[in-house]
């Protein structure tokens, strides 16, 4: 479904530029779930920008199922974009002053049609991040854990392929991170393309392959023969914690 080939990235003009990346290549089959890893400055959100279509490669393919994507204008980027792809944050990007049922909406309005069943498919993609009792609660009276569960029903809103998340848990602590991660494998399992951009090795374990960057490049491709299974995690959390 995602396929990426020789992938150059340079930003700046003249004598003054970088490559950020260079020469990438991998594919991403329906149902994958890939964690893209390495250390601060290697590229990993470039990449997951051009992933996402947010920016194009300086060089190289790059096809989105059947869509030519270095040849599509902003336009229909956008749209592509739009149906195709659902983003979660390390920062949740919520507006303060909505609450999580109008939050949830808000990629309907860029959507061709606006909707009439708007509401109904914000409540139900709150509830499918167990939020239905927290629907109508702004940002700020909700955990850093329920904020983030907003913004990946927000992503759910128009039904993706693909699920592209930056660092997702970077700023939770331990156990919202693995309700974050429970919540992934779930959407993993209904054939959803994960996608997710971290630097963390609990994180990362969690998927069915890792791909490492290190300087703009591929430095290893590896499948996780036994990925860790976070819904046993939270479920052994929960038991211990009612124990104590």
């Amino acid at each position: 479904m995602i396929e990426l080939a020789d992938i150059d990235k340079t930003y700046g003009v003249g004598d003054v530029t970088t490559q950020v990346l260079k020469g990438i290549s991998f594919c991403v089959e329906k149902g994958e779930y890939v964690a893209i890893m390495g250390a601060s400055g290697t590229g990993k959100t470039t990449l997951m920008n051009l992933v996402g279509l947010l920016d194009k490669p300086t060089a190289g393919q790059y096809r989105l199922e059947d869509n030519d994507v270095v040849t599509l204008d902003d336009e229909a980027l956008s749209h592509l974009r739009n149906r195709k792809i659902g983003f979660v944050f390390q920062q949740f990007h919520l507006l303060d002053r909505a609450n999580a049922l109008r939050n949830v909406m808000l990629p309907l309005i860029y959507a061709d049609r606006y909707p009439e069943d708007a509401e109904d498919r914000a409540k139900k993609a709150l509830e499918a991040v167990g939020l239905a009792d927290r629907m109508h609660y702004n940002p700020n009276k909700l955990s850093g854990g329920q904020q983030q569960r907003v913004a990946i029903a927000r992503a759910l809103i128009n039904d993706p392929a693909i699920i592209l998340a930056d660092e997702p848990t970077g700023n939770l602590d331990s156990k919202s991170g693995i309700e974050i991660l429970a919540i992934f494998k779930r959407l993993h399992k209904q054939g959803r393309i994960i996608i997710v951009i971290t630097h963390d090795n609990n994180v990362a374990e969690h998927a069915d392959r890792i791909i490492v960057l290190k300087d703009g490049q591929i430095a290893e491709d590896k499948p996780i023969m036994q990925p860790r299974d976070a819904e046993t995690e939270l479920k052994e959390l929960n038991n211990k914690e009612g124990q104590s």
